[in-house]
């Protein structure tokens, strides 16, 4: 029969949980619940709220200077083994709190034990995340403006550089490739100033809120949270141990932010094809066939729409680990990390190689955009035009020019190719100046105005934008 003794606990798993439990924890149920496999990546922000939290202890009286001193000096010797690879981490300790408090232990004594008065691992991982998460964010604001600087500089050299432009995936009006890639800058924008919005409710700081209910101690919240760079504190205890929403807004960002990399590689997948060819990416971005010898495939942008559905999986897996929880912190939300770690890695990797694949890595062929304009009768709505400003109707000129574009379909020629006389039976108002809108470059140049494909206003588009990416830098 199995004794019924009371186990003593193992000397570190005592040190950690006191004498209220009769058993050591399993060696499964470790390994099962240790987090510091990957939370140790959240080491130098958890140094920082540390250090944050005792220079407040002192200044409201808590902590001595000596205890300070001993703690800032225990904390840098730790940040530094970190730092070289030779700090030793432990499954034992079970995360990254746990394994810095046993070492600073270790290293200064009871000054060490003292760090963790007025604290929990609630607030305190609550904060060395959203500490981590601001600092990734700023980081792929960077990489977003890098990405939309390389899209403004290849919009400027393509103004004029007529394509297609589609609905439907069907040839639609003629518009600019500048004017194309200037629509994908609009959407980094667009995704930029989320992003930003969302680090405003990052930067709020739990730390002070305890395990769930606050502290008796004589905090000073608001110190603590200058030092650390904080906009405000969370002002409810259970909601700022429990709340995981500036990670799912974080995620939503990261997701369109990927949901737009993904259509501009399906972009860039079709343009390079041999039946568009409006494109070449550079060998360095593609792979070959092992055993067709002709191929090169786009793997880049491939690889980007399937890392597109991660980081969306991400983001309904965080949706998935908040919805049912009660307040206030529960085990569950150990659970964030590797979902919210991961969406920053993918986003950060895909955000450096598609800003170098489209400032370096990417070379249009106008011949090939130009000869798919006129493939697709994309001047139609130009002769419609034209014979409204001349007084018919729009439905009415809709009308003829769709039996012009069936004549030309039956004659194999594009609308600028059918003769004057031929033009004119559909609408005797037609005369020798039409050919003027039926060029595509005509047609481009008439849209000319605010967020038109004129090569005018996407010159202008490219400068302001430019000018915008300046003033959010110096911000």
């Amino acid at each position: 029969m199995p004794s019924t003794k009371p186990q003593t606990p193992s000397p570190q798993t005592a040190e950690v949980w006191s004498g209220r439990f009769s058993e050591p924890v399993s060696e499964q149920v470790k390994i099962y619940t240790a987090s510091v496999d990957f939370d140790q990546r959240l080491a130098f922000a958890d140094i920082d709220g540390s250090l944050a939290h005792a220079k407040m202890l002192a200044h409201v009286g808590v902590l001595t200077a000596a205890d300070l001193s001993d703690i800032e000096r225990g904390l840098a010797q730790i940040r530094d083994e970190i730092a070289r690879g030779a700090f030793v981490w432990s499954v034992d300790l079970e995360d990254v709190h746990l394994n810095i408090e046993k070492r600073l232990t270790a290293l200064v004594g009871d000054a060490g034990k003292r760090l963790h008065t007025g604290r929990s691992r609630n607030d305190q991982i609550a904060t060395d995340i959203r500490l981590w998460l601001r600092d990734a964010i700023d980081h792929l604001l960077n990489q977003l403006q890098a990405l939309r600087e390389a899209f403004i500089d290849q919009a400027g050299k393509h103004a004029d550089t007529v394509m297609p432009g589609f609905t439907h995936l069907q040839v639609a009006q003629p518009v600019t490739f500048g004017h194309h890639l200037m629509a994908y800058e609009a959407m980094f924008a667009r995704d930029a100033e989320r992003l930003r919005d969302a680090r405003r409710r990052v930067n709020r700081m739990p730390l002070g809120a305890a395990a769930l209910a606050g502290t008796g101690y004589p905090i000073d919240r608001e110190y603590a949270a200058r030092l650390l760079g904080f906009e405000a504190v969370c002002p409810n205890s259970l909601d700022a141990v429990s709340d995981r929403d500036f990670a799912i807004e974080f995620s939503a960002a990261a997701t369109l932010i990927m949901m737009h990399l993904s259509r501009l590689s399906e972009e860039l997948v079709l343009w390079s094809s041999p039946r568009f060819g409006f494109i070449q990416i550079a060998d360095r971005f593609c792979t070959g066939s092992s055993i067709m010898p002709q191929k090169k495939n786009p793997d880049v942008p491939e690889l980007v729409r399937g890392k597109t559905g991660r980081v969306v999986g991400h983001l309904m897996g965080l949706i998935t680990l908040m919805k049912s929880q009660p307040l206030a912190y529960n085990k569950d939300n150990q659970e964030d990390k590797e979902p919210l770690f991961d969406t920053v890695d993918t986003l950060a990797a895909t955000l450096s190689i598609m800003a170098d694949l489209i400032a370096n890595g990417l070379t249009a062929v106008p011949e090939r955009m130009r000869a798919a304009a006129l493939e697709g009768y994309a001047t139609a709505t130009d002769l419609a035009d034209y014979l409204v400003r001349r007084g018919l109707p729009f439905r009415d000129a809709h009308e003829a020019v769709a039996r012009a574009v069936r004549e030309a379909e039956t004659r194999n020629v594009t609308l600028e190719a059918l003769p004057l006389d031929v033009l004119q039976t559909f609408s005797p108002l037609i005369q020798k100046d039409v050919f003027e809108v039926l060029t595509l470059e005509g047609s481009v140049a008439s849209r000319n105005h605010i967020g038109g494909t004129a090569p005018e206003q996407v010159r202008k588009a490219a400068t302001a934008a430019r000018a915008r990416l300046e003033r959010e830098k110096a911000d």
